[in-house]
């Protein structure tokens, strides 16, 4: 993996998330009764063997850098998350956080191509040398990947970028970036949220740059009208620039939670018999020293994930409970995703909900498999 440099884009505020995003940054929303979205790919990057990772982002970057800061460096030996122009201060402050950032000196950017842009300086080196492969990775997608084959596999082809790729029902294709491939393996047509679209494969928002050409293509668009966006303006350039662009199939589980609905089925997805995730393929990164346990549910139920110190006085179906919270006397929580410290009042029955931290409910809509009660 040397010369690859890993970037992670965690700009997101999660307004789409209702009352689940607000008062917290999208990447730190809790998953899985684990972790944080955020913590997946982190945790892929390290698995592979990648010694960092390039945090890019700018909405309440204080806040987000601080958490993985304390999460995350010094966890893990010869792995840490690195804070570009900001982490000078933050390797000066091993297990407790900076006093005060450098003054911001860069513009705001607009998109995630500005921010490879921005802070190009960082993005295109690794360690001391120059970057040979950027890596792009997105803040808010669930899955356990190893990205040393797709390496492999670009290096050989001496592709100029190679995108994940997913095939996926077509009815929600549109909600994605479309890919279509030749008999060879190579991009033909990448068209983001198509309104009709012709193919069942998607973009799965993470890909592989060599990092020379990904620069061009960088500054050629600068300053031109363009969106400052990689899958509305880079790859649509170097695809008419008729760059070589393969294709590498993703065919674990890969999610990209962008709403309260999606991320609410992710977590059913979680309980299945056949899971999409394992419990031990999650990162555990929230209250670590609490063990998880898969609650068996019972003739017709599905398991739950529940931390050891949940205080159960009521019933628990088909659910993700986090540490610290607790069901009431009598209460039925069913299919529910009850966040950290959560409390649910005695005699209180839930169907569909995320239980918020501060106890207020966020109903979601009801999938149509029946859950027994």
């Amino acid at each position: 993996m040397d010369g690859v440099r890993a970037v992670l884009l965690a700009g997101g505020e999660g307004r789409r998330m209702g009352p689940l995003g607000r008062g917290r940054l999208k990447p730190l929303v809790p998953f899985g009764g684990t972790s944080r979205l955020i913590d997946f790919s982190i945790a892929n990057v390290h698995r592979s063997g990648l010694r960092d990772v390039l945090l890019l982002s700018q909405y309440e970057e204080r806040r987000l850098m601080d958490d993985l800061h304390l999460v995350w460096n010094g966890r893990h030996r010869g792995f840490r998350i690195d804070f570009g122009p900001y982490d000078a201060v933050y390797r000066h402050s091993p297990g407790k956080l900076p006093e005060q950032l450098p003054e911001r000196t860069w513009p705001l950017e607009r998109g995630t191509a500005d921010a490879l842009l921005t802070k190009a300086e960082y993005v295109f080196r690794q360690g001391d040398a120059e970057a040979s492969e950027i890596l792009v990775l997105h803040a808010d997608h669930v899955y356990r990947f190893d990205y040393g084959d797709m390496v492999r596999e670009h290096r050989a082809s001496k592709a100029a970028l190679t995108v994940s790729y997913q095939r996926i029902e077509r009815r929600y294709v549109h909600l994605f970036g479309m890919v279509e491939f030749d008999g060879d393996g190579l991009l033909t047509a990448f068209e983001e949220k198509p309104d009709d679209p012709t193919s069942d494969l998607v973009f799965a928002a993470f890909c592989l740059f060599d990092a020379a050409t990904l620069r061009r293509y960088l500054e050629q668009l600068r300053g031109t009208d363009w969106q400052h966006d990689i899958s509305r303006d880079v790859i649509p350039a170097m695809l008419a620039g008729g760059e070589l662009i393969r294709g590498y199939e993703v065919k674990s589980y890969w999610e990209d939670i962008g709403t309260v609905d999606r991320y609410h089925r992710a977590h059913r997805g979680l309980l299945r018999a056949d899971p999409t995730l394992a419990l031990s393929d999650m990162p555990l990164t929230v209250a670590p020293e609490v063990p998880r346990h898969l609650v068996p549910g019972g003739p017709g139920r599905r398991a739950s994930v529940v931390a050891a110190d949940v205080t159960n006085e009521g019933e628990i179906v088909n659910s993700v409970v986090y540490p610290g919270a607790r069901i009431g006397v009598d209460a039925h929580v069913v299919d529910c995703v009850v966040l950290p410290g959560a409390q649910v009042p005695d005699g209180t029955h839930l169907a569909s909900a995320i239980v918020l931290e501060d106890g207020s409910v966020q109903q979601c809509e009801a999938e149509r498999e029946e859950v027994a009660l």
